[in-house]
């Protein structure tokens, strides 16, 4: 198999040899169940504990605040049809934004064939939301604003603290799809007021198939859900179901290594984005969607205008000779089979065409230099030849 060069990690991050080596017990020696009485069943409840623990640490909050889930898509949906199903005598009226995951958007929709009422916020061509949109659309039957932490596509970082003040100032609950913040950069649910949070392992080193919804306990403003998944009252009786204790093991282990880490990996890989974005918005034609200064420090989405993003996909991945091959995105991994644009970037302004000739670059921590001088060695090729190919 040929090498590969992985610039794909805002849609799944490779395990961590160390998250890798603290789960594999438990896929082989220790595979008990983690509600059974006897003494492996005991020995899998504590690690379980461990684990939430450390979930937990990562994000300031109380071990009893974490449910363990499938990962974010399953967290999106307990939460915010939960919320629906709990506090509708209050009202039906939910604010979002154009810009979410599907997870979120279209969760929204099918609570609108239920008889809410949602409100989908714009954003600006930076990919911000308008702070005062959102005080405008608030209003008395207002149950819930769920905005996203990081956006995939683009790595825009929305004011989350003012948001979460904005939303509690007028009696709602907020949430965050935090899929792309968690384990990445500080984040903190006390300090910016997050009632409700969705995260997933593997987009930080853990395996897929993990993850968790933080739900607030503490009082005054307790979060109520109602079950959604019935059969045996596990996770605090909201998520019944046999406990995944390998993923668990391993999402705890990814964290506690995120608490660790997390600066040194921001600064180096941080460094490596912004060189190869530097180097590619050389080629002309280029330019980067979003806000460059409210943005996570691992990606870059930049539109090379007249390239057609697919095309650019597969002539990188099917390099030839002794070339890797190269992993990199036209949007997000959830929706690679839509012939849509991206609802981002039209949501930002952008046409149609343009929005087809958008590629994200995003870096992990297992990335390198070397690698990218190829990356922008082949970008750069593939660019003027698909170029030339649309002036024949």
């Amino acid at each position: 198999m040929k090498s590969v060069i992985y610039l794909d990690n805002n849609a799944t991050t490779p395990i961590d040899p160390r998250v890798l080596e603290a789960m594999m017990p438990y896929l082989t020696n220790n595979f008990a169940n983690a509600n059974s009485t006897h003494q492996f069943g005991v020995e899998a409840y504590e690690v379980v504990k461990t684990a939430r623990k450390q979930v937990a640490d990562l994000i300031g909050a109380e071990t009893n605040e974490i449910i363990f889930t499938s990962g974010s898509t399953e967290a999106i949906n307990l939460a915010i049809k939960g919320v629906a199903e709990n506090y509708s005598d209050k009202g039906k009226h939910i604010v979002t934004v154009k810009t979410e995951h599907h997870a979120v958007l279209d969760t929204c929709q099918y609570l609108e064939t239920k008889g809410f009422e949602v409100t989908y916020l714009p954003v600006g061509t930076d990919g911000l939301i308008d702070l005062q949109a959102l005080k405008t659309a608030l209003r008395p039957d207002t149950i819930l604003v769920s905005v996203m932490y990081v956006n995939n596509e683009t790595g825009v970082i929305q004011p989350i603290k003012q948001i979460a003040q904005l939303t509690h100032e007028a009696g709602a609950l907020f949430m965050t799809d935090a899929t792309q913040a968690v384990g990445k950069m500080t984040v903190n649910v006390n300090e910016d007021n997050i009632d409700l949070l969705c995260l997933s392992g593997h987009k930080f080193y853990a395996p897929k198939g993990i993850g968790a919804l933080f739900v607030r306990q503490r009082r005054p403003n307790r979060v109520k859900l109602p079950a959604l998944i019935h059969g045996g009252g596990h996770e605090r009786g909201l998520r019944s179901g046999t406990l995944n204790v390998p993923g668990i093991i391993a999402l705890g282990k990814a964290c506690e290594l995120a608490v660790k880490e997390m600066k040194t990996n921001a600064d180096r890989i941080r460094e490596l984005r912004d060189y190869l974005e530097a180097e590619l918005l050389k080629i002309p034609g280029t330019s980067v969607n979003g806000n460059t200064d409210y943005r996570l420090y691992n990606v870059t989405n930049l539109c090379f205008k007249g390239v057609d993003s697919e095309a650019m996909i597969m002539g990188l991945s099917e390099m030839e000779n002794d070339l890797p091959l190269m992993a990199v995105s036209n949007g997000s991994a959830c929706t690679s089979t839509s012939i849509e644009p991206s609802h981002v970037l039209t949501a930002m302004g952008l046409n149609e065409f343009l929005a087809f000739n958008c590629i994200r670059f995003s870096l992990g921590k297992f990335n390198h230099r070397e690698e990218l001088e190829v990356v922008i060695a082949e970008v750069s090729k593939t660019t003027d030849n698909l170029r030339a190919l649309n002036f024949r």
